[in-house]
């Protein structure tokens, strides 16, 4: 994965590496952007897990429009927005966000979508993480998992004092 703010045209607004990271670690949605098989625009907020190293995983049904749009366009764009403050007054918005690109892949082997929604209980529901885990088993054959690989990221953000 590369971290790349070279397209970011306020080269002053730039988000570090150790905070973009940040936000991609602790963020508690993103926005995946698609497109369709006839090559329309789909953008859905989700929420996602990231390992650490360079992959997001989406927990998802078995079938519909997301895994459509994979199976057309492995391509994706994901996008996290941090905290955020409107400043009316001053005619701004404080705010902190990162953007991906990558290529999205399903029909992950079992023991990788385990693993992935057990990062993914660790995240969103660590203090009820064994009644999760029995509802993961309970419910694992309706359940898909996307994982995306990043390939670039990027990352902005305005300080208002």
């Amino acid at each position: 994965m590369t971290y790349d703010n070279h397209d970011v045209r306020r080269q002053d607004r730039l988000l570090t590496e150790e905070k973009a990271f940040q936000l991609l670690r602790e963020g508690e949605y993103g926005t995946l952007s698609l497109l369709d098989p006839d090559g329309r625009v789909y953008g859905i907020p989700v929420n996602y897990v990231w390992d650490g190293s360079r992959s997001l995983y989406i927990h998802c049904a078995p079938e519909g429009r997301k895994l459509r749009c994979i199976e057309a366009h492995k391509e994706v764009s994901f996008c996290v927005v941090g905290k955020t403050q409107v400043y009316s007054q001053k005619f701004t918005t404080a705010y902190e966000s990162i953007v991906l690109c990558g290529k999205a892949s399903v029909g992950l082997p079992e023991s990788e979508r385990r693993r992935a929604l057990e990062m993914i209980l660790d995240k969103y529901s660590p203090d009820d993480k064994a009644v999760g885990l029995k509802y993961a088993e309970k419910s694992f054959h309706r359940a898909e998992i996307i994982r995306i690989d990043i390939d670039t990221m990027s990352g902005k953000s305005k300080v208002i004092r």
